[in-house]
């Protein structure tokens, strides 16, 4: 996807420099022509006095003719200036300049050539878990999928207690692979704002994120200083960069011109750099279905126990070897009349993804 971007991107730079030159030529016809009528002009006002009335006409016509070309040229290089804008608007090479700078380090990690143009993709999901059932992660595969395999288990509920055989107490939980859907295929289309800035470099004055981005927009809101109305402004999430975004066209564009720009900050003045504010918008995305290797999601649990005490017996029973289980990861409990969210992320071990356990409190009775 990135090398047909590159080569269409490429091809448009192309087109243009070749209108781009096509522009420069025009004009540097129209100006020989200039000069080739300002020749004859002076070539016709030596001519007789008896041609004095057909010379004056002459004159008037050349004059015209002048201000026409004059204006067509004023057209073309205006159409050339709008020319380049474009290639520095819509090439992302052309734009690398006044992206944000961002100190980086390089610690010897490599990749193959063929790799250089991929997007690498962070699995995040968000995974409903219904009142009544748990997730188990193990620590092998083999353990989950044996766990899966027998479908039922059969949990003893009084660990730890000495009873007769018909005190005690037990619980049947189903147990199953859990599906996940993953990215398979992903394409992004990146545009522009035309009203949006991206500010960075911003000063580290101990005041909160909101005092400051009211201090920008004050900033900002002021023509005098090469802004506008500020419509909205927002903190871009794990950085210290923030987006503004004018009310009106026009606004965003200069001060993106200009790079770097002194800005008043309660007492002291700090050089920030404005940089064009870029969206990225999903065109296309494909999935795969997966199935987590050493998850298993329980369900069937009856609310015979606090929270607590039934996380605790799921884990002891599938701890043991002797009941086809062993060592647990992590364990993440929902009791009935709950709603829970299970979040997954990239397994280390294995390129799967693996549960953690923030649990939230849904509808229902508690």
């Amino acid at each position: 996807m990135d090398e047909e971007l590159c080569r269409a991107l490429e091809q448009e730079h192309a087109e243009l420099q070749t209108a781009k030159e096509a522009v420069e030529q025009r004009t540097r016809e129209l100006r020989k022509e200039g000069e080739l009528l300002h020749k004859n002009l002076g070539q016709q006002t030596s001519s007789s006095r008896d041609e004095e009335p057909s010379c004056q006409v002459g004159i008037f016509l050349a004059k015209e003719e002048n201000k026409r070309l004059r204006q067509e040229k004023q057209a073309l290089k205006k159409q050339l200036e709008e020319v380049g804008k474009r290639v520095a608007w819509e090439d992302p090479v052309m734009m690398l300049p006044t992206l944000p700078e961002k100190k980086m380090v390089f610690k010897g990690l490599v990749t193959n050539k063929e790799d250089m143009n991929k997007l690498m993709l962070t699995p995040l999901i968000r995974y409903p878990l219904p009142g009544g059932s748990a997730l188990i992660t193990f620590e092998k595969a083999k353990v989950a999928q044996r766990i899966i395999a027998a479908k039922e288990h059969v949990v003893e509920l009084s660990y730890g207690e000495e009873l007769e055989e018909h005190d005690r107490c037990r619980v049947r939980v189903q147990a199953a692979p859990v599906e996940l859907l993953l990215p398979s295929a992903l394409e992004m289309g990146l545009t522009r704002s035309s009203r949006s800035i991206l500010v960075s470099d911003l000063p580290s004055l101990g005041i909160s994120d909101e005092s400051l981005l009211d201090k920008l927009e004050l900033f900002f809101s002021k023509t005098k200083n090469g802004g506008g109305e500020v419509e909205s402004s927002e903190f871009l999430d794990g950085s210290s960069q923030a987006v503004l975004t004018f009310a009106q066209d026009g606004v965003a564009e200069p001060l993106i011109a200009r790079g770097r720009i002194q800005v008043l900050i309660g007492k002291g003045k700090y050089e920030l750099k404005i940089s064009p504010c870029m969206n990225g918008d999903i065109t296309s995305l494909q999935l795969q279905p997966c199935c987590c290797p050493r998850t298993v999601l329980l369900s069937g649990i009856p609310p015979v126990l606090g929270q607590e005490s039934m996380r605790d017996t799921l884990e002891i029973h599938f701890q043991k070897a002797s009941r086809g289980g062993g060592e647990v990861d992590a364990l993440a409990y929902v009791p009935a009349g709950w709603w829970g969210v299970a979040v997954f992320t990239e397994d280390v071990a294995l390129p799967q993804p693996a549960p953690l356990s923030p649990l939230a409190p849904g509808h229902g009775d508690n």
